[in-house]
C-alpha cells in the first residue's frame, strides 16, 4: 500500500511534558567522563561461556532475535560469536534453532548453539544463566509483569541487560531502583533497544551532530508504510499498552520518587503543530510512546554528563487519512474506558483483533506483510548557526534528517537489538564511564552504533537543510 495524505498523531515536547514528565537531577547518578573504564563485558568475555544469551527465544519476537544473532555472529569481538538461547521449553527452543538454521542455511547451529532453561519464576535458574552470559537480550514481556527479575539477577550476577520494553513505567522504574547497584558493579542495563526507542533516541543523536550550530528543538514524523497484505503487530504490545494505561497514575507517582529539575530551554519554545507540515505535505495529529521517555532521560544524562544544551522534542505519527483518524478517535475512546475496569481490560486483551480493528492479532504478522512494511522516521530540527547567538532573536537555520528502514516491530527490531549487543560487546571504551541503567541514546551516543545500524538497513540520512 503506497503513501497516501496522512494524519499524523503528536506526542510530547520537553516543555510541553515537563508538569507530567519532569526532567531528572542525575548529579547522584551520573558522574560523567567516558574513557578509560574497562567494562564487564571485556573482563568477563574470556571466562563465560557465551557473549550473548538470547532470553525468551521461543517467543514470537524472540524467534527474529536468535535469527538476526545468528546472522551476524561474524560481527563479534573476534569475528565470532559464542551464544545460546534460553527459555523455559528445550522442545520449543530446538524448534526455534531448527527454524532459524532452515532459514539461514546453517544446519551447523542446531548443535553449536547451546540452550539454557531459565524460568522468570526462577529466580535461580536466572542467575545461572546471568552468570554464564556477558549480555543478557531479554525479550520476555510485557516487561511490567516479567521484566524486573531479569534485571535484578543480571546486576547481581554481572551481566549486562537489554530489553526492547516500550513501557515508561517499567524504564524508570528500573532506573530508579537498579541504577546505583548496576553503576557499582558495571553492568550496563540498556532498555527500548528495538523499534522503541533506537531510531528516535539515535536519529535525535544524529540530527544534533549534522547540525551545524546550536540545535534547540526536533520534531519527528513517524510514516509507516504497508504492502498489498496490510499489517498486524503481536498483541503482546497490545497487552503491554493496556496494562499502561491502566497503570497511568502509577507512572506519575513514580515520577515524584525522583528528584526533579527542569531542564532549560534555549531559544525559542518548540511549537504545537496541528494541521500541516510543509516540509512532509501530510496532515498530523499527536503521538505519546516510550521514545518520549528515553529522550528526557537521554537529555538529562546529557546535560549532566556533559553540559550539553538540551534539545526539544515533539513527536508525531501517521495514521492514514480522515477516515483513520476518525476510526482511531472512536476506538482510543473505547480502549480508555475498557482501560479502566478489570473486566474492559480482560475484554481487550482477550479480543486484541476486534478492539484493533484488526491491526493486533494474537498471531502476529505474516511473513509477506513483515516484507512489505516499512517504515520512515522524519527529524524536522531547528536552530542557530554557528555566527548566531541563541540568546538573541528567533532560530535562523533547519535541518531535516531521515531515519529508514524495513518493518519496525519483527524485523527493524531485532536489527536494533542485536547490533545494540554487537556495540556493547565490541566498543567498550566507547560508552558511559559507569555502568547504570541507561536509555539507548545515552549509552551509545559515542559509540560506531549509527554506523553499525546503516550496514543492516536502518538508513540515517541528511535529507536536506534550510533557512529558518
Amino acid at each position: 500500500m503506497t503513501a497516501q495524505p496522512t494524519e499524523f498523531i503528536r506526542g510530547s515536547s520537553t516543555e510541553a511534558s515537563r508538569s507530567l514528565f519532569p526532567t531528572l537531577s542525575w548529579e547522584a547518578v551520573f558522574q560523567g567522563g567516558r574513557a578509560g573504564f574497562v567494562t564487564m563485558a571485556t573482563s568477563s568475555s574470556s571466562t563465560r561461556p557465551y557473549e550473548i544469551i538470547v532470553f525468551g527465544a521461543s517467543g514470537f519476537t524472540g524467534q527474529f532475535v536468535a535469527e538476526e544473532v545468528a546472522r551476524t555472529s561474524a560481527e563479534g569481538p573476534k569475528g565470532t560469536l559464542k551464544w545460546a538461547v534460553a527459555g523455559r521449553c528445550r522442545q520449543k527452543l530446538e524448534k526455534v534453532l531448527d527454524q532459524v538454521a532452515e532459514t539461514l542455511s546453517k544446519p551447523e547451529l542446531k548443535s553449536e548453539v547451546d540452550i539454557i532453561i531459565a524460568d522468570v519464576g526462577e529466580p535461580d535458574s536466572l542467575a545461572a544463566m546471568c552468570k554464564q552470559g556477558v549480555i543478557v537480550l531479554n525479550c520476555v514481556g510485557p516487561y511490567r509483569f516479567y521484566g524486573e527479575p531479569v534485571v535484578k539477577a543480571c546486576v547481581e550476577n554481572g551481566a549486562h541487560c537489554i530489553d526492547i520494553c516500550g513501557e515508561p513505567q517499567f524504564l524508570e522504574g528500573m532506573q530508579l531502583n537498579y541504577n546505583k547497584e548496576a553503576a557499582e558493579k558495571g553492568v550496563y542495563i540498556i532498555g527500548s533497544c528495538g523499534f522503541d526507542s533506537i531510531p528516535a533516541d539515535m536519529g535525535v543523536l544524529y540530527t544534533r551532530d549534522q547540525f551545524k550550530g546550536t540545535l534547540t528543538a526536533i520534531e519527528s514524523f513517524l510514516t509507516v508504510h504497508t504492502g498489498p497484505e496490510g499489517a498486524c503487530v503481536h498483541d503482546g504490545t497490545w497487552q503491554s499498552a493496556v496494562y499502561g494505561f491502566a497503570d497511568s497514575a502509577k507512572l506519575r507517582s513514580l515520577r515524584r520518587k525522583f528528584g526533579y529539575k527542569p531542564l532549560p530551554v534555549v531559544g525559542s519554545k518548540i511549537k504545537k503543530r496541528y494541521r500541516h507540515v510543509l516540509w512532509l505535505l501530510h496532515d498530523f495529529q499527536s503521538f505519546w510512546g516510550s521514545e518520549a521517555s528515553c529522550l528526557l532521560l537521554k537529555e538529562q544524562y546529557q546535560h549532566m554528563s556533559s553540559e550539553e544544551q538540551p534539545v526539544q522534542y515533539g513527536a508525531y505519527a501517521g495514521v492514514g487519512g480522515i477516515g483513520s483518524v476518525v476510526k482511531l478517535m472512536f476506538a482510543g475512546m473505547l480502549f480508555w474506558f475498557l482501560a479502566k475496569f478489570s473486566f474492559g481490560r480482560n475484554l481487550l486483551i482477550k479480543f486484541p483483533e476486534f478492539f484493533s480493528f484488526g491491526v493486533f492479532s494474537k498471531e502476529g504478522p505474516t511473513k509477506k506483510q513483515m516484507e512489505g512494511s516499512s517504515f520512515c522516521f522524519s527529524f524536522i530540527g531547528e536552530g542557530y548557526t554557528e555566527d548566531q547567538d541563541p540568546e538573541q532573536g528567533k532560530p535562523n537555520s533547519k535541518i531535516r534528517i531521515q531515519v529508514k528502514g524495513p518493518e519496525a516491530g519483527y524485523v527493524a527490531t531485532p536489527i536494533a537489538m542485536v547490533q545494540a549487543a554487537i556495540t556493547l560487546l565490541n566498543e567498550p571504551k566507547s560508552l558511559p564511564k559507569k555502568g547504570g541503567v541507561y536509555s539507548p541514546g545515552a549509552a551509545f551516543s559515542k559509540t560506531n552504533l549509527i554506523e553499525r545500524l546503516n550496514k543492516h538497513g536502518i538508513q540515517f540520512v541528511v535529507v536536506g537543510t534550510a533557512e529558518a
